[in-house]
């Protein structure tokens, strides 16, 4: 975990009538901070506008929460962007959608090599249109040399079939007579995961104030503490972010266990 003291400040200057950077323990930032961006349809609702105007202006929020990543020094940053139930809205509003992932990638890839930004992928790439799946590959290929903050993003992904896909994995290997029943265990199963080079989350940020965890990491969640922004997804911005981190430094994390007095 590294960053820049002369950036972070200066990238935090003043502060929001709420918090400052005074506010944060920059020796307690966590390795990994998952987001379930929510909201954007909302937003543009609130403004007259199309849910396609939301998921645009989504775009910059997801840029500054990127930079705001780098500038804490994360080690990993992911979001949920599409999942595998996204696929029943509107044909027009899941074409929007794909034409956005692939534009934007492409013109945020300058960024991503100025910050030193990794760009990961997990779910099922198969199913997206061919123009998006070549996009996304060229995005992995462009940043797999650099070696600063991941940036997971989460497209096409449910986590039930995640886990239906490692389980058939693993009973596949145990019938072929490569794995026995008795040496599964968490980590045979993690292995199997989409995730399974990333480390688990220390913190989940959702916004819009849904209270609930919609098929996203359900198995990697299990200990991880949770955030639960007002904003919706447009309005989130680094002071938000830093409220977020402010609010799990003050958790006790005992995954479980109590200290012995």
């Amino acid at each position: 975990m590294h960053f820049d003291p002369e950036k972070l400040r200066s990238y935090f200057a003043g502060g929001d009538g709420e918090v400052t950077l005074g506010d944060l323990d920059l020796e307690r930032i966590p390795s990994h901070v998952t987001i379930i961006m929510d909201g954007n349809g909302r937003w543009a609702k609130a403004r007259g506008l199309e849910r396609s105007a939301g998921h645009v202006a989504g775009v910059d929020s997801l840029r500054e929460a990127v930079t705001t990543s780098v500038r804490l020094g994360l080690d990993v940053l992911s979001a949920y962007a599409f999942s595998t139930e996204n696929w029943r809205r509107p044909q027009r509003e899941v074409d929007l959608l794909m034409h956005l992932f692939a534009t934007t990638l492409v013109k945020e890839l300058p960024l991503f090599r100025q910050e030193n930004v990794r760009l990961r992928f997990f779910g099922d790439l198969t199913a997206l249109p061919k123009d998006t799946y070549d996009v996304f590959r060229q995005g992995l290929e462009e940043t797999r040399n650099n070696d600063g903050m991941t940036f997971a993003l989460a497209v096409n992904y449910g986590s039930r079939a995640e886990l239906v896909r490692a389980v058939r994995s693993l009973a596949e290997d145990v019938r072929a007579g490569q794995v026995l029943p008795q040496d599964i265990d968490e980590d045979a199963v993690s292995r199997r995961l989409y995730t399974r080079d990333l480390p688990d989350p220390d913190l989940l940020i959702r916004t819009s104030g849904e209270l609930r965890l919609s098929n996203y990491l359900l198995w990697q969640l299990a200990y991880t503490e949770l955030y639960v922004s007002e904003h919706l997804w447009p309005d989130f911005d680094r002071w938000e972010f830093l409220r977020a981190i402010c609010s799990y430094q003050k958790r006790d994390r005992r995954f479980g266990g109590v200290v012995a007095k």
